[in-house]
């Protein structure tokens, strides 16, 4: 965690890190040169720190994911060897590093890939909830064809304001042109009657805030999240459904959009094999008191069996949780899974690294 170094060289758009930066540190370096690599966009995410898992941001559409802009690391096996992987040297190991987490060793530098991002045109727009099903609906039609600049997500979620109102809530960022942005959004704003309407020109790091005030210092959380076959109706009833019966004003059901330069990458090119363009959904049980715990894991829980029907066969590595075991892994790897445990054979045969959501070897 002491480990805060950073050399940024604006000529060739690259960024050696150390790990114990946080992405809100490392955004705030490379914004001085008017550059930056998708990372995290919520306080959970700015705050963790800087790694080669697959990281989402509201940037993925134009700049790829984190692994995408990975171009090396360096790292300490369980051997103690000190190894660089890249497209260069130790490319099984790169392939690896790039989705499979912290399985195969310690990172002790990151070199990212940047681009150039300033302004941007980002924000939510909210509506009473009793238009949920409608902005779902508009939601799935607006995504259906996207330019790469612009990322859309969207929510069932309770106002912010701490009245624990419903709402409905589409979240975008546009990181072209301002006359491009403008006729990108202009569906998005002219639809419905919103209650709120934020969308504006925002920088790239106030636009990685845009969803912090849902995540305060101290609350208590239990996430459940899968891929979706597609936002079917009976997809948006289901949730809508579900919504309904949330015990705490702060939780939330969030759909994450996937498109553009994220989906161009083959499915077995990195170890993070899910390269479709669909949906996300993200299941956020949030509350503030131990004595609520189990009503509010139980929502979760109950939530995603009612949402299965929907569901793809995928999972999102970074949002499995302790107790999902093995099985959930292989989801969330795919094809890419037995390539993975072979790579364990070889880096960590003895599963040193287990604290994570573990890849075990052949022989455990």
């Amino acid at each position: 965690s002491l480990m805060k170094g950073i050399h940024i060289d604006p000529n060739a758009r690259t960024a050696q890190a150390q790990p114990g930066l946080t992405w809100a540190e490392f955004n705030r370096e490379t914004q001085v040169h008017g550059l930056a690599t998708t990372g995290g966009m919520n306080l959970l995410d700015r705050h963790r720190r800087v790694d080669a898992r697959r990281r989402s941001g509201l940037a993925d559409g134009q700049a790829g994911m984190c692994v995408d802009n990975l171009r090396s690391v360096e790292v300490v096996t369980a051997a103690g060897e000190v190894l660089t992987a890249s497209e260069r040297e130790h490319t099984d190991l790169f392939w690896g590093l790039r989705g499979g987490g912290g399985n195969f060793g310690i990172a002790t530098s990151f070199e990212y890939q940047l681009h150039p991002v300033g302004e941007m045109v980002s924000g939510i727009i909210a509506h009473p909830f009793d238009s949920a099903r409608d902005v779902l609906r508009f939601y799935r039609e607006f995504t259906a064809s996207l330019p790469d600049e612009l990322t859309v997500f969207c929510g069932l979620l309770h106002a912010p304001d701490g009245s624990g109102t419903p709402i409905a809530a589409i979240t975008l960022c546009h990181c072209g042109s301002p006359a491009d942005a403008e006729a990108a959004v202009r569906p998005v704003k002219e639809f419905g009657s919103p209650i709120v309407d934020e969308i504006a020109p925002r920088s790239y790091e106030v636009t990685n805030t845009l969803l912090d005030d849902g995540f305060p210092k101290g609350a208590l959380n239990y996430w459940k999240s899968s891929f979706l076959n597609e936002l079917s109706d009976e997809a948006i009833d289901t949730l809508i459904a579900r919504f309904s019966t949330c015990p705490s004003p702060m939780s939330a059901l969030l759909l994450e959009h996937f498109h553009g330069s994220a989906t161009r990458v083959g499915q077995t090119d990195t170890a993070f094999p899910h390269r479709q363009i669909g949906y996300n959904l993200l299941i956020v049980s949030e509350w503030q008191d131990a004595a609520d715990s189990d009503a509010n894991i139980t929502w979760a829980r109950e939530t995603y069996d009612a949402m299965r029907p929907q569901m793809a066969g995928g999972r999102y590595v970074n949002y499995l949780g302790e107790e999902e075991g093995e099985d959930s892994v292989a989801a969330a790897y795919g094809p890419n899974y037995q390539r993975l445990r072979a790579l364990k054979d070889t880096y960590d045969p003895q599963n040193l690294f287990h604290m994570n959501q573990n890849i075990p070897p052949s022989a455990r």
